[in-house]
């Protein structure tokens, strides 16, 4: 991502986030749409699939929690040198085991995401040492720039993912064999991201005076986000992208490298439409911005699943994503901005790790559908319940204002 586009007040520190967001994106994106395609080579029914979805999510959420709940004491950097290290272990792991119990264990304990967004122990620690770096009038400037470099790069590993099945065809090599190289980039990765993490500079940790339990002061507002939250990620865990995926395969015989390009597609359009975020929300508040997008293209989910023909779900999975993802820097702005400065790692521990268990609960059953059916009933069912997060949201924190919005 280009320096020029990043606000004034943005620091050094911002850069190497941004930078090491956009790296983790495209490890992330490649894995997200190669795990699928790769499980079902290897000869893994979608119910076995659906399990090591699920337990990549539970265990993300379980490091995760644990980071916010017992890692006060912890610098920022340890954390995320920490979770290199981790990622590193968990690639090595995929491209060393094929046999189902074992693959389980490292799904759990590693850093695999099987989603195009980002779930992952990173994340609270990167939104709170975000914030921290950037004045308030630029907050959500940047956090729309930090997503977008996820999503452009995300796409970009999605394109890519492709790649080693369109070689294995090309020279007649096994596709599997092929497709595992793809955990070896995700390792190496983790080496480069390491070593930006290690360049950050002092500031970016907090000082703590004492011992002060975490959300002391704004414990029920980030209790109410959270369960909002989670019944997003409820309906989101429908339709993470390894899932969608599979849902094109089955119903339409989508080949690895169509649904590559698809995703591709997808990721740049999410992409974009994040620029359109920081303006809206300046218009019409960070909270009417996250809503008025998300209901609309969640009727577009729901509409793809009823689609006959692939060129017709394809496109109302485009139009969704032009507008799926504008909710994303306006929802992490404002949790940022409605805590006080010192909780912002709990807060953003909080109200993402709940997101993601309830993000691992619904893959199972997405998998169950599809083992019986190949209509998609995983996106009607994840459609409807994100319409609901976005009403009940609307209704309860519509007056609960950021502080560049309450002149």
């Amino acid at each position: 991502m280009p320096l020029s586009i990043l606000p004034e007040s943005a620091t050094p520190d911002t850069r190497r986030l941004i930078t090491a967001r956009a790296l983790r994106a495209l490890a992330d994106g490649a894995v997200s749409v190669l795990l699928a395609s790769y499980l079902s080579t290897i000869g893994f029914a979608p119910f076995e699939i659906s399990v090591l979805v699920t337990a990549t999510l539970l265990g993300s959420a379980a490091l995760t929690l644990a980071v916010g709940l017992f890692g006060q004491g912890i610098s920022r950097r340890a954390v995320l040198l920490g979770a290199s290290a981790l990622m590193l272990a968990t690639g090595l792991g995929f491209f060393e085991v094929t046999a189902f119990w074992p693959l389980l264990v490292i799904a759990f304990a590693g850093t695999l995401n099987p989603s195009g967004g980002d779930v992952s122990v990173f994340l609270p620690t990167e939104q709170a040492v975000l914030a921290d770096t950037i004045a308030d009038r630029d907050r959500t400037a940047v956090f729309a720039r930090y997503n977008i470099a996820g999503s452009v790069a995300a796409a970009l590993g999605a394109l890519a993912s492709g790649v080693p099945e369109a070689v294995a065809r090309a020279r007649g090599l096994p596709i599997a064999a092929a497709q595992r190289t793809g955990f070896v980039l995700y390792a190496v990765v983790a080496v480069v991201v390491a070593l930006l993490y290690g360049g950050f500079s002092p500031s970016i940790e907090r000082v703590r005076t004492g011992r002060v339990a975490p959300l002391a002061r704004s414990r029920s507002r980030v209790l109410k986000l959270s369960f909002l939250f989670s019944l997003d990620s409820l309906g989101g865990g429908f339709t993470v992208q390894t899932l969608l995926v599979l849902w094109l395969y089955r119903r339409f015989q989508l080949s690895g490298e169509t649904a590559a390009a698809v995703f591709f597609a997808a990721g740049l359009l999410a992409a974009g439409s994040q620029l359109v975020a920081p303006k809206l929300a300046a218009r019409i508040g960070l909270i009417q911005t996250m809503v008025y997008t998300h209901l609309p293209a969640n009727a577009l989910l729901v509409l793809a699943a009823l689609m006959p023909t692939a060129p017709l779900a394809i496109t109302f999975l485009l139009l969704r994503m032009c507008l799926s993802q504008m909710d994303v820097p306006a929802r992490q702005s404002y949790v940022m901005a409605v805590v006080p400065p010192d909780e912002r790692a709990a807060a953003a521990s909080v109200t993402n790790v709940p997101r993601s268990l309830a993000a691992a609960t619904t893959p199972l059953l997405a998998g169950i559908m599809l083992d019986h059916s190949s209509f998609g009933w995983p996106l009607v069912c994840g459609g409807v319940l994100k319409a609901l997060y976005d009403v009940l949201l609307l209704v309860q924190f519509r007056a609960v204002l950021p502080p560049e919005e309450t002149g």
